[in-house]
């Protein structure tokens, strides 16, 4: 009797870490399946009537010159088109035309220590840029995108500046990307 009822304990201790296990496994499967997620690219075209962009090249024009910068810049913003909407890049006539230059690269003191000497330095970047809607000339502008970046001090700029540049690129063809078809 007693071996009887050690295999029925062993059975149902087996169908016990069973359904926990199935529970368990359920429970992963239900989680992954029937996660949502969600994707905001922000682009609200009216593809009937705007099928491409023409992205110009965006010339450095500040005073101070990192050579890299623009080619950063202008991968940044043919990039973000290509990503986030359907819109051919063309060469010419364009329904949508960017243009502009690189005006402003600098950098200032921002914070300074009690030794009296600067411990932040701030790296901004300015873009001027010409948005053209062919299609609804009322939406055409010219206006002026910065981003800016803080690095230590103690750091030389030529050791943080890709690094600092490419982030002020993606926050400016971000501003830029809102401000011609997000409509936000």
């Amino acid at each position: 009797m007693a071996s009887k009822n050690k295999t029925y304990q062993g059975t149902t201790q087996y169908a016990a870490r069973l359904t926990t296990i199935l529970l368990v496994l359920s429970c992963l499967v239900l989680y992954t399946s029937c996660t949502i997620s969600y994707k905001f690219n922000g682009a609200s075209i009216d593809y009937t009537k705007v099928k491409s962009i023409q992205i110009g090249n965006f010339p450095i024009r500040s005073t101070y010159v990192w050579s890299p910068m623009q080619s950063i810049f202008q991968n940044k913003l043919t990039d973000i088109y290509a990503s986030q909407t359907r819109l051919k890049q063309v060469k010419r006539n364009g329904d949508l035309v960017l243009e502009g230059e690189i005006v402003g690269f600098d950098q200032f003191n921002k914070g300074i220590s009690n030794s009296g000497y600067s411990n932040q330095v701030q790296l901004k970047m300015t873009v001027n840029v010409r948005y053209t809607n062919n299609q609804n000339h009322a939406e055409d502008f010219e206006q002026k995108f910065s981003a800016t970046s803080t690095y230590d001090a103690t750091q030389q700029l030529v050791n943080v500046q890709e690094e600092l540049v490419t982030e002020m690129c993606k926050d400016i063809t971000d501003q830029i990307f809102n401000a011609t078809v997000a409509n936000w």
